[in-house]
């Protein structure tokens, strides 16, 4: 786990600066060269990999980022967003009741308001992810450094402050991390995640389908997103029916760290 961890910390967080140099020279020559009719849509195409790198979760153009566990037993790491809540306790029951294992993603200032809870989650055995401070779900795509700095290291510190240890892994806000988060979680060691298993869980409430939505997804080595405290009230729900199907597939809900118990040879 050690390992994978480590590969996954940004190394050249300004990287992106040199490719966005160099494709903008080369458009501002072809310009010159052979005017706007040509100029103009290069500009536009030199701009879609820098938008692609901001919008889609699993892009690695800014930062590495985890989509899968690299592992080839029946395992996958359920992953937990937006808590602590009101659910927190129930879900760590229901987890508790089929011997699975989750890292809960949780906001930092939901967690200062209930250290408690995140105390609870560690005590049973779970794992602790970084999500932002505050959560700022309709701005963390276009957040400045000073702004994303802020929220990626208060939560850290606060998490900090509640368990004694600082999370290893980040999940960015609603999936998508523009060109300054990999600065911050390079000085911090912290490795970026996403999914590759999703119901949207987080908005939509219809149990059946965001289960069904999921389950088409469940192979080993998935990590799966899910939510607790949304406003449809239903997380809950949807949780105990993607235990029951991967019990059903004969998968184990597992935390990345167990891997190098789980699979000795490491990432494929």
């Amino acid at each position: 786990m050690e390992d994978l961890h480590s590969r996954l910390i940004p190394g050249h967080p300004h990287r992106w600066w040199a490719w966005l140099a160099v494709s903008q020279l080369l458009v501002a020559w072809l310009w010159w060269r052979f005017g706007w009719q040509l100029g103009l849509p290069c500009m536009v195409l030199s701009h879609v990999p820098f938008w692609w790198g901001v919008l889609m979760p699993r892009s690695r153009i800014y930062s590495p980022c985890l989509s899968r566990l690299p592992t080839r037993e029946r395992v996958v790491w359920l992953t937990i967003d937006d808590g602590p809540s009101a659910e927190t306790i129930e879900m760590l029951d229901l987890l508790d009741v089929h011997g699975a294992k989750a890292t809960f993603f949780v906001v930092g200032e939901r967690a200062a308001a209930h250290p408690e809870l995140i105390r609870e989650i560690v005590r049973r055995g779970h794992g602790i992810g970084n999500h932002s401070a505050s959560h700022p779900a309709a701005m963390f795509w276009a957040l400045g450094p000073k702004r994303m700095r802020s929220e990626i290291t208060r939560c850290q510190d606060l998490l900090h402050s509640i368990t004694g240890s600082a999370p290893i892994w980040f999940r960015a806000v609603v999936g998508m991390a523009n060109p300054f988060v990999a600065a911050p979680l390079r000085d911090l060691g912290l490795a970026r995640v996403a999914w590759s298993a999703r119901g949207y869980d987080g908005v939509a409430g219809d149990v059946a389908s965001v289960v069904a939505r999921i389950e088409r997804d469940l192979a080993p080595g998935a990590i799966v997103l899910l939510h607790e405290g949304a406003a449809h009230g239903h997380n809950i729900d949807i949780l105990r029916g993607v235990l029951e199907k991967l019990a059903a597939a004969g998968l184990r809900a597992v935390l990345p760290e167990q891997l190098a118990t789980i699979n000795p040879g490491g990432a494929r």
